[in-house]
This record gives structure tokens, C-alpha cells and sequence, in this order.
């Protein structure tokens, strides 16, 4: 399969999944893209069309570190964007895999974000 193929497939089940999930002020949804050598993280409420928080490995504490875009990294970004939501006062979101495969490093920011305390 052609990079492009790829990607088209990946945005075919990225509509396919936002069909059905949104996030609400009560319960913001949680988005994840990851590149070949970063991980990014968004929280987002649909209904204001705002972003409330957002990071990734790209931020000050993954500076300088070899594990930023491998499973490890997603993980400690996972910690770290439910410590950044816990402190706005955001303890459930929903997950949005943005089309990604529920593996690997997603599986592992999810583990992280849950550890760090969100409910999904």
C-alpha cells in the first residue's frame, strides 16, 4: 500500500470514529495523532469548538530525552497530560484514537493517562 492509500485509509476511519464520539464541557474528548518521531496529545470540547489543553513529545520535558517518540515516552506523555487535565479540573474525557490503531504507542498513552488518574 502507497503512503498516500495509507493515509487516506487512516482518515476514512478517523471520520468513521468521529461519527460517533464528541466531547461535551462535562466530558472533553481526548485526541492523539503520533508521527514517526513524535507523539501529540489534544483535549478538546466539540461544543465550543475549544482546545483546553494540549502537549506532546515535542514539550520542555521531553527535550534532549531518546525515548520521546517510542512507546516509553507515550506513556510518560500520558501521565503528563492527565496531571495538566487534573489540575483544570478534567477527570473524565473520551478517547479518540484519531484512526490510529489501539496499539503500541496509543495503547500506551492511554495506559499512561489512565495511571495518571483520567477516567475513559
Amino acid at each position: 500500500m502507497l503512503s498516500s492509500q495509507k493515509v487516506a485509509a487512516r482518515v476514512r476511519r478517523k471520520a468513521r470514529i468521529r461519527k460517533k464520539i464528541a466531547g461535551t464541557a462535562e466530558r472533553p474528548r481526548l485526541t492523539v495523532y503520533r508521527s514517526l518521531k513524535n507523539f501529540h496529545a489534544q483535549i478538546v470540547d466539540d461544543l465550543s469548538g475549544k482546545t483546553l489543553l494540549g502537549s506532546s513529545t515535542l514539550a520542555e520535558p521531553f527535550t534532549n530525552k531518546k525515548n520521546a517518540g517510542n512507546v516509553k515516552g507515550a506513556h510518560e506523555l500520558g501521565m503528563m497530560v492527565a496531571k495538566l487535565a487534573l489540575t483544570k479540573d478534567i477527570k473524565q474525557v473520551v478517547f479518540d484514537r484519531g484512526g490510529f490503531d489501539y496499539h503500541g504507542r496509543v495503547k500506551a498513552f492511554a495506559d499512561g493517562a489512565r495511571e495518571g488518574g483520567l477516567k475513559f
